[in-house]
């Protein structure tokens, strides 16, 4: 499944990266969050587009108004069951490439892409 791959491929990232994974796959009524993270002062919920490649448009082309509303409410869920001093933040993290390739997947991590 190439989301779950994506996802797995973004998390291992992120944690190379000094993050630290809280919870995957957070849902509600209003929608999913991908990982949520957190690494200093932030509680990071990322959003993870994974595709084949950038030729015909980025990754993050997909994370729409609409969708960032979604994560919006789904993380403002998140915080009211999990308390937290952290600052929240938004990413995207884009994943280039195909689960059992021999290349690496290309990984783009967007800090700050969107605010509620």
């Amino acid at each position: 499944m190439k989301g779950a791959w994506g996802e797995d491929a973004a998390r291992s990232y992120l944690e190379r990266e000094g993050y630290r994974t809280v919870e995957t796959n957070f849902r509600t009524r209003f929608g999913e969050i991908d990982i949520i993270a957190s690494r200093g002062e932030y509680i990071v919920f990322v959003e993870v587009k994974t595709r084949k490649s950038d030729r015909f448009a980025a990754a993050r082309e997909a994370v729409t108004a609409a969708k960032q509303q979604r994560i919006t409410a789904t993380a403002a869920l998140w915080l009211q069951k999990h308390p937290s001093q952290l600052q929240p933040r938004f990413d995207v993290v884009e994943v280039y490439g195909e689960e059992g390739a021999t290349a690496a997947p290309r990984i783009y991590h967007l800090e700050n892409a969107f605010g509620g």
